[in-house]
């Protein structure tokens, strides 16, 4: 990896990890909450670079060698109520990232993944920066209009675990995790993936550890970003699983269905993960997305 550091202004500076050829389609990857670049494995990146795009990973504020921030997180009341005031919005989120885009890319211009909060990050920079933005690939994600996309009611207890705090009980821990709300057909092999980008992150974090909680208070103050998703006029993917029970298929389809010409690319048997099994759908369907652009 050789990552750097850029000041995209406003206080804010985020790592990045560029791969692939400067001359190739920048593909801008946004993880989720409260991860960091390294979520994105490195055998998944190289998929993209085979097919020709340069991969620029990075972690949003607040996680890994981004800035980090201060400020409460969401308590128990405010996760049932799903009420939180946010120390940032998803708005700043996806600002952080339009003014990374240029910093980024030789031609000024991206095309933008993410994966379930990097989903509506990656949404409302294509939103708010459409100058900057040339496809969109939506995974695990929803339009924000509080009806689709809910975390079933068996699931949200999962927002409530605590881990151990030894990094190896918190590895095992998270590797639980990931068992209960992903996909079926995990291997050892994906949880292995879990342990190693825990481990990486570990190292790499500098805030307080506080980041993914301050992110989840950001989501709970999501704005319906339906009317933005019908205005896009770019090419766009639509990634969902059948089994993903924190953000439901109804999500998906509700993205799909609010952008104009959206492929929609349900996964039967994915949860709210992103298994080896489910690479290479979703590899061709980016590569895709950015060959329509």
């Amino acid at each position: 990896m050789t990552e750097r550091l850029v000041d995209v202004g406003d206080g804010i500076v985020l790592c990045v990890d560029e791969l692939g050829d400067p001359d190739h389609p920048t593909l801008l990857l946004m993880q989720g909450m409260g991860l960091g670049l390294v979520w994105w494995r490195d055998d998944f990146c190289a998929a993209l670079v085979d097919r020709g795009l340069r991969v620029v990973r990075y972690d949003h504020r607040d996680v890994g060698r981004s800035t980090p921030c201060r400020g409460a997180v969401p308590g128990v009341a405010a996760i049932i109520t799903r009420r939180s005031r946010p120390v940032y919005t998803l708005e700043d989120l996806a600002d952080d990232a339009g003014r990374l885009v240029p910093l980024v890319a030789g031609d000024g211009t991206a095309h933008v993944a993410g994966v379930s909060l990097g989903s509506f990050v990656a949404q409302q920079t294509a939103i708010r920066h459409p100058d900057r933005v040339r496809s969109l690939t939506s995974i695990m994600g929803r339009p924000g209009d509080g009806r689709t996309g809910k975390v079933a009611w068996r699931m949200r207890p999962e927002f409530l675990r605590s881990g151990p705090r030894d990094p190896e009980g918190a590895a095992e821990h998270l590797v639980g995790t990931f068992g209960r709300i992903g996909s079926t057909g995990r291997t050892a092999e994906d949880d292995e993936d879990v342990r190693i980008a825990f481990r990486r992150s570990a190292q790499r974090d500098q805030g307080d550890g506080a980041g993914g909680g301050r992110q989840f208070a950001a989501v709970l103050a999501e704005t319906d970003r339906t009317p933005g998703l019908r205005d896009l006029a770019i090419p766009a993917l639509v990634v969902h699983g059948t089994r993903d029970r924190v953000v439901k298929p109804s999500g998906g389809r509700a993205t799909a269905a609010a952008i104009p010409g959206a492929e929609l690319l349900e996964i039967e048997g994915m949860g709210h993960d992103l298994p080896r099994r489910v690479w290479e759908p979703v590899v061709d369907g980016i590569a895709r997305t950015v060959a329509r652009a």
